[in-house]
């Protein structure tokens, strides 16, 4: 008998270790623990640490409650401004509510991915290239917003939402070094005009003060020499008055050139000489004017004159032109069927008709 109630004992106690196993489960500290109990959620989020379940009717699902940094692939794109960009990012979000992220979605994981790569092409084709370099910060949040707002009713927060590179062709690399290069070289050139300005400011007072006090132009000349004279060369350096050399020049100047050099003209005093010789221009032919009372013709040349109160003649507009004889071609005797023929002499016919009647007779 009692042999018989150890053994119910042990099994009783075999059976309740191998329910407590299987029962048993250890929730970690960045987890949470959602129960479905045939099939239903429960109501209660089991927290960190030791918890048991009833074996065969419930079944848990632990959720990871740490910031997820999940990487977004690189996505090909045109921007705006028509420029083919390739931009990749990268995610940091975490799980706020473990049963909307076990019962909403099936893998919130998966689905956050989706949604950032299509956001992040949404993003590139709304956004010039100017914006994708240099203002990302505004991009990120417009980002982030874009994928927080469906992932809310997937029980998962987003932390935030980086844009790490932007891969642009080789062509549109070079062009923009082209541009970044031009306008440096626009900004060193501004600079030396601003200190040519200056400089030019500096000399012209510099001038001025140098203009009343001779002695400091002097000065200024005996200091240059010292300078030059510093550096161990075989230069010697004169200084040369500008004066003397102008001097010299209108000296060695000939009279003539030098009165034309001072703007001088010709004296008044002296008379002009005609000119003569193959320099001298011929005048040209003036036509005599008409004599008094006598009107020039103008059909008649140059020249005629016809007294007043006579009226030229106009020519007839339906007489025929005159037939000029054609340079070009020689002269044979023959003569021009288009010139009428003469009358025939009268005497002459006469006369012609008595020899010929003496001579049959």
């Amino acid at each position: 008998m009692v042999q018989v109630l150890v053994i119910a004992i042990v099994a009783i106690c075999a059976v309740a270790a191998v329910y407590a196993m299987s029962a048993a489960r250890v929730v970690k500290q960045y987890e949470r623990g959602v129960v479905l109990r045939f099939g239903r959620l429960h109501e209660r989020v089991r927290p960190p640490g030791f918890t048991l379940i009833v074996p065969g009717m419930d079944r848990l699902h632990k959720v990871n409650m740490q910031i997820v940094t999940m990487p977004v692939p690189a996505q090909d794109g045109i921007t705006r401004d028509n420029v083919t960009v390739r931009v990749d990012a990268v995610i940091y979000f975490k799980v706020v509510d473990p049963a909307s992220a076990v019962i909403a979605v099936e893998d919130y994981r998966f689905a956050v991915s989706q949604m950032a790569q299509t956001s992040l092409r949404s993003i590139i084709g709304k956004s010039d290239l100017d914006d994708l370099l240099s203002n990302r910060e505004k991009l990120n949040q417009g980002l982030e917003l874009m994928i927080d707002s469906p992932a809310v009713g997937w029980g998962v927060q987003i932390d935030r939402v980086e844009i790490k590179d932007v891969s642009l062709p080789e062509t549109m690399k070079r062009s923009m070094a082209r541009q970044a290069e031009a306008d440096r070289e626009r900004r060193a050139r501004v600079i030396n005009a601003d200190a040519e300005l200056q400089a030019s400011k500096k000399l012209a007072q510099a001038a001025h003060e140098m203009s009343a006090q001779p002695a400091a132009l002097q000065l200024r000349l005996l200091q240059t020499i010292v300078a030059v004279a510093a550096e161990k060369n075989s230069t010697l350096v004169l200084p040369f008055p500008v004066e003397l050399l102008r001097f010299l020049e209108r000296a060695a100047q000939p009279p003539q050139a030098a009165r034309s050099t001072d703007g001088a003209g010709p004296s008044q005093d002296e008379p002009e000489q005609p000119a003569t010789g193959p320099d001298r221009a011929e005048a040209p032919a003036t036509e005599p004017s008409p004599p008094d009372g006598l009107t020039p013709d103008p059909l008649a040349g140059p020249g005629a004159h016809q007294p007043p109160g006579t009226r030229t003649p106009l020519p007839d507009p339906l007489a025929p032109d005159p037939v000029l004889p054609d340079p070009l071609l020689p002269d044979l005797g023959l003569p021009d069927p288009l010139d009428p023929a003469p009358p025939p002499d009268r005497a002459a016919t006469d006369e012609a008709r008595t020899d010929r009647a003496d001579g049959s007779g």
